[in-house]
């Protein structure tokens, strides 16, 4: 009886693992809980500075709309985020990676978006 119910157990183990490996697989990116957390609006600024400072732009950061967030060597944050000149707002995906431990971040992607 005891043998029956640990390869049960076993059995539902390994059935629930392997679901979650299929919505969030071992290296993929992950929602983000709270996109208005004070690091993932820091990390949406930073992207947009960055942008401005390679590109000669003059984007002002609105918000962020979405974000994921991926543990590699460091994290990367894949952000949805809106930002515009003047009265003019499009919505960007930025890519940032950050080595918290070196206090490190790199802008590895920025672009628009179309709707």
């Amino acid at each position: 009886m005891k043998l029956q119910t640990l390869i049960l157990l076993t059995v539902l183990v390994m059935a629930s693992v392997a679901a979650a490996r299929e919505q969030y697989p071992l290296g993929g990116y992950r929602p983000i809980g709270n996109i208005n957390d004070p690091h993932v609006i820091e990390i949406a600024k930073f992207a947009v500075t960055q942008y401005d400072k390679q590109s000669g732009a003059k984007l002002k950061f609105k918000k962020v709309i979405k974000g994921e967030s991926q543990v590699v060597a460091g994290i990367n944050y894949r952000l949805t985020l809106s930002a515009g000149e003047g009265s003019v707002t499009k919505i960007y995906e930025a890519v940032v990676w950050e080595k918290l431990w070196l206090h490190s971040r790199n802008l590895t992607s920025f672009k628009p978006l179309h709707a």
